[in-house]
C-alpha cells in the first residue's frame, strides 16, 4: 500500500476516533452510538473474500459503537436490492452497498437518498456511485486494477491470456478484464465461465477445455482467488501447460500457491478496509456531516501480493484481515 492510501485510512481513522469522544451532532453518549444502524448490504456469498469484508465492518461497528447490520445476497441482485428497499423502511441511519448489477439496485439505492439516509457504495460501483445517490465509493478501481494485471503478465512474459468471468452479470469482473486488455502486449481472451463459484469442478473442466482447444494460451487472469486455486491451476496442472496465473484477491490456498511458486501473483483490493471504511464514513457523515471523498471514490487498491511480499501477508491473511 503507497503512502498516500495509508495517510488516508489514517486520516479517517482519526476523525472517528475523535467522533468517539464527541457528545455533539445530536449522538449517544461517548463510545455509544447504538441508536446508529448502519446497514451494509452487499451481493457477497459470504466466501473468502466476503468473510474479510463482513470482519471489517464488524471492527469498525465495535470501534465506534455502532450497530451494524450486515447481509450478503450470494450474487442475488433482485434480493440485494429488497433488503436495501427494505433497510430503507427498516430503521437503518447510513446504508453501505455493493453495486455490481448497478441497475438491479437504482430505486432502491435512490430511495434511500431520497429519504434522507447516507448512502456508500463500496467493492462495485466506482464508476456508478454518484448515479445511486452516494457520496463516494470504496474500494478499487476495476479498470485500473486490470491494467496493472496486464502489465505484470507483460513483464512475465505471457502472449495469450484467458480471462474467466465467474459472475455474466458483474460489471466488475468484465471491467478488469477490459483493463487488462488496455496493457496487455498480447491477447486478452474473455471467457464466460457459467457456474463460477457455485461449481469450481465444472469451472476447472471448462477452463481446461479451453487450454485443449487453444495452446497458444500461456496465461490465466483469474478474477476471483477460488476460481484461481480451484480450478485454473487445477486446469492447468491437469494440461500440463504451467500457465502463468495471477488472480485477483487472495486466499490462504493462493498464497500458498505464490509462496510454491505456482502462481505468479494476487491483487490486493483489502476488502477489510472496504468494510471498516465503508462503516466510519456513513458514521462521520452521520456524527458531524462529513461526505469525504471529494466526489470521488476513495481507493483501497490495486496492490500486489508476490513472491517477494507473500511471507508478510499471510499471517495476515489466517488472522482474518486481509
Amino acid at each position: 500500500m503507497s503512502w498516500k492510501k495509508l495517510a488516508v485510512i489514517a486520516a479517517v481513522s482519526s476523525l472517528a476516533l475523535a467522533g468517539c469522544a464527541s457528545t455533539g451532532g445530536g449522538t449517544a453518549a461517548a463510545g455509544d452510538h447504538s441508536d446508529l444502524k448502519i446497514c451494509v448490504y452487499t451481493h457477497g456469498d459470504g466466501g473468502t473474500f466476503w468473510s474479510v469484508a463482513q470482519k471489517g465492518a464488524e471492527a469498525a461497528a465495535a470501534d465506534l459503537g455502532v450497530t451494524l447490520d450486515y447481509q450478503g445476497s450470494s450474487n442475488d441482485s433482485a434480493k440485494q436490492a429488497a433488503t436495501i428497499a427494505a433497510g430503507v423502511t427498516g430503521g437503518c441511519s447510513g446504508i453501505a452497498a455493493s453495486a455490481p448489477d448497478p441497475a438491479a439496485i437504482t430505486d432502491a439505492m435512490l430511495a434511500a437518498h431520497d429519504a434522507g439516509i447516507p448512502t456508500v457504495t463500496m467493492n462495485s460501483g466506482s464508476s456508478v456511485f454518484k448515479d445511486l445517490g452516494a457520496f463516494t465509493h470504496v474500494g478499487q478501481d476495476e479498470i485500473v486494477a486490470g491494467q496493472q494485471a496486464g502489465l505484470r503478465f507483460n513483464d512475465l512474459g505471457a502472449t495469450k491470456i484467458l480471462c474467466p468471468i465467474q459472475e455474466a452479470a458483474n460489471v466488475g469482473l468484465a471491467d478488469r478484464c477490459k483493463g487488462a486488455s488496455e496493457t496487455f502486449s498480447g491477447e486478452v481472451v474473455n471467457f464466460n465461465l457459467d457456474g463460477g463459484l457455485a461449481d469450481i469442478a465444472g469451472s476447472e473442466a471448462k477452463i481446461q477445455a479451453a487450454l485443449e482447444a487453444d495452446p497458444s494460451i500461456d496465461g490465466i487472469f483469474a478474477l476471483n482467488a477460488d476460481i484461481a486455486t480451484g480450478a485454473a491451476l487445477a486446469a492447468s496442472e491437469a494440461t500440463g501447460r504451467n500457465a502463468i496465473i495471477g488472480t485477483v484477491d487472495m486466499s490462504a490456498d493462493a498464497l500458498t500457491a505464490i509462496k510454491d511458486g505456482k502462481m505468479a501473483f494476487a491483487i490486493d483490493q483489502q476488502q477489510y478496509a472496504q468494510g471498516y471504511m465503508s462503516v466510519v464514513l456513513l458514521y462521520l457523515n452521520l456524527t458531524n456531516a462529513h461526505e469525504l471523498g471529494g466526489g470521488l471514490p476513495i481507493y483501497t487498491g490495486p496492490g500486489f501480493v508476490t513472491s517477494d511480499n507473500v511471507d508478510a501477508v499471510m499471517a495476515l491473511v489466517a488472522a482474518g484481515t486481509r
